[in-house]
């Protein structure tokens, strides 16, 4: 690890970044690269000390690909998880974007939002009125919306940019949606429906005895809720009536609650669309690799 190097070693390692030979460069970034994310302080620190172009511009492509693949190995380690909480998931998809996230920070926001709905609702209260109670503090009170004018931006997939701007795709805001409603033990939960995302309130018995998401059907769905569209609510034929437009044949899994894996997997298909968008090759190769790998867990 990084704390078991020393000044003087650290210092050769960094005085070899300028060295024409390629096949230098690269044994000295991998040897970096190895340490993980406890090198970063040293590389940073060696950046605002030189004034040599061509070590800045590596210590910065070492930076980066560190923090990269300790994104990728922590998201394919939430993957494999039994508890991949989705807060946990989508925070893991913001530090893409934006390594030095405030975690904690974010954290006490979605805690803020769920203590304002936790106030106004109780147990007495029917499957509706909860949710009624949800959008009234989603949409009302915080004014959380969906990003129409900009709805392909890759800042509507990252939660960050969510909960600052109050904007969203129907991913990001189904996701916050089904956070903030399973925090409070409300049994809601995502689907997977092509070219859209909804969210579903289950049957609180159904998901005792389904054991996980997957095993959940769509004779345990009581409603379907739309965070896109501010809550509204509707049901199975709504979907039935939205599948014919597409010209799609039904198919169980557009009706069922999905895992937060799937979700998680949606949210990345969604910033490579967004990205493809923008032209930025390398964070959709990136992306791309991080997609690949989830798809060979669980």
């Amino acid at each position: 690890m990084a704390a078991k190097l020393s000044k003087k070693e650290i210092s050769a390692l960094i005085n070899l970044l300028d060295d024409p030979d390629e096949e230098i460069y690269v044994h000295v970034k991998d040897k970096f690269v190895s340490f993980g994310t406890k090198i970063i302080p040293h590389l940073e620190l060696a950046w605002e000390d030189s004034f040599d172009m061509i070590i800045q511009k590596r210590i910065e492509e070492i930076i980066h690909l560190i923090q990269f693949e300790t994104v990728s190995k922590e998201l394919i380690k939430w993957a494999k998880s039994e508890e991949d909480d989705l807060l946990t998931g989508i925070l893991l998809v913001a530090r893409f974007q934006y390594p030095d996230l405030d975690e904690e920070k974010l954290r006490k926001q979605v805690q803020q939002i769920k203590h304002d709905v936790w106030l106004e609702i109780n147990d007495e209260l029917t499957a509706l009125e909860k949710v009624k109670i949800i959008n009234h503090i989603l949409f009302d009170v915080h004014q959380f919306s969906g990003n129409i004018a900009n709805y392909h931006a890759p800042q509507n997939s990252f939660i960050n940019s969510v909960l600052e701007t109050k904007k969203g795709n129907p991913v990001s805001l189904g996701i916050l949606y089904m956070i903030i409603a399973q925090e409070l033990q409300i049994p809601i939960y995502g689907v997977n429906l092509p070219e859209h995302f909804i969210v579903a309130y289950v049957d609180e018995y159904a998901k005792l005895f389904a054991g996980s998401d997957n095993n959940m059907g769509a004779d345990n769905v009581l409603f379907y809720i739309n965070p896109f569209s501010k809550g509204i609510i509707f049901n199975s034929k709504d979907i039935d009536q939205f599948l014919s437009q597409l010209k799609l044949d039904p198919k169980p899994s557009y009706y069922k609650p999905c895992s937060n894996v799937d979700i998680i997997k949606r949210v990345i298909r969604n910033l490579i669309y967004s990205f493809e968008k923008l032209g930025h090759l390398e964070k959709i190769d990136e992306l791309k690799a991080i997609l690949t790998s989830l798809d060979l867990t669980k």
